[in-house]
């Protein structure tokens, strides 16, 4: 009852704070300028993540669990959270950033939260990782913030699928008897849910960095929490698929930008969001596509957790091979847009 409670209070609170984030990010001029980069074309408030972050610590206390657990998460929390805001208000540099994600990250260390072992896909015994899972935790919870962090470029875009995997991760710990990060993360997708119909296209305001390092530093926290506690060989592979869109557009991004020699980290317009608005998709068409495919992910996650290990096996198969074909055709794998991408600029071009 009282997941419920927190839920529904997520929700609303969301809904309720969106706006005055609005308000305060216009009084002190915080706001997103467009550029060459970005698709919006108005100066738009950035500290919507503040009202994410209230609404998921709200719905996190009205599940009246007090533990060691969910103490570490909310303080960890609330350091990436500062941290992003920090970012959003002034601008810190990437090494900043990244110290403040590490700091919180080691705060849930502090409390139990790493990677004490990872199953032997040969053996299927279990690996003592000791030492060496404590590296392993930070980069992981890291890596997760900063990818869903990247795939914030289209309005709703990263609200919208942090919801998705939030929700798929509320399932697969439930099949796991995991209670407490299933309601966890269910407030998380709330808080998120709550915050979308002022994020959606045309977006009224965005999440900044605040709340998209926010969300997937949470998201990667309950995959600790819940999913990596699971025997199987397969269980290792649930939260990168929980994850998927966001993982593998960085991940491509990666490939693609070594494929191209060029700096890893520099920027480009040829992820997943932009090769399908090239295609002609509208904004919302693009962001609604991207939430099936989260939706597909989540689905094939939530299969691999209740399915056999070798039945599992197909579907983790079948998914990447999916993934794969669906990024060489769209060109984010090798840096190429489609044919038919370049057929209609060509004839607009020509028009």
């Amino acid at each position: 009852m009282l997941t419920w409670i927190g839920v529904a209070i997520a929700f609303i609170a969301a809904l309720a704070l969106t706006p005055l984030a609005i308000k305060l990010a216009k009084k002190f001029n915080i706001v997103d300028i467009p550029n060459q980069r970005k698709v919006h074309t108005q100066a738009t408030p950035r500290l919507g993540g503040i009202a994410i972050y209230a609404a998921f610590v709200l719905g996190a206390l009205a599940l009246a669990v007090y533990t060691r657990e969910v103490a570490a998460l909310l303080i960890a929390g609330t350091i990436v959270m500062v941290t992003g805001l920090v970012d959003d208000i002034r601008g810190i540099s990437p090494k900043a950033k990244l110290i403040g994600q590490v700091v919180a990250s080691l705060v849930l260390v502090q409390a139990g939260f790493y990677v004490q072992f990872i199953t032997n896909p040969f053996t299927g015994g279990i690996i003592s990782l000791g030492f060496w899972g404590i590296p392993l935790t930070v980069f992981w919870l890291v890596g997760i913030s900063n990818t869903v962090n990247l795939i914030d470029g289209l309005d709703g875009l990263s609200a919208g699928v942090s919801a998705i995997a939030a929700l798929a991760t509320t399932i697969v710990c439930l099949s796991q008897g995991a209670i407490l990060p299933a309601a966890l993360a269910a407030v998380l997708a709330a808080s998120a849910l709550g915050f979308l119909p002022w994020n959606f296209h045309p977006a009224k305001t965005f999440m900044g960095d605040c709340g998209s390092l926010l969300l997937g530093f949470l998201l990667g926290a309950f995959a600790l929490m819940g999913l990596s506690k699971g025997a199987t060989v397969i269980s290792i592979f649930i939260p990168f698929i929980i994850m998927g869109v966001p993982f593998f557009d960085t991940s491509f991004a990666v490939i693609r930008r070594l494929f191209l020699k060029k700096p890893i980290f520099e920027a480009d317009k040829m992820h997943l969001h932009h090769s399908l608005l090239s295609l002609g998709m509208s904004h919302s068409q693009t962001v609604l596509t991207i939430y099936a495919l989260s939706l597909v992910m989540g689905l094939a996650a939530v299969l691999m957790a209740i399915l056999t290990s070798s039945q599992a096996v197909v579907v983790l198969i079948i998914i990447t091979i999916a993934t794969f074909a669906g990024a060489e055709f769209l060109g984010v794998l090798r840096g190429k847009r489609p044919a038919i991408a370049r057929n209609r600029r060509q004839h607009k071009h020509i028009g």
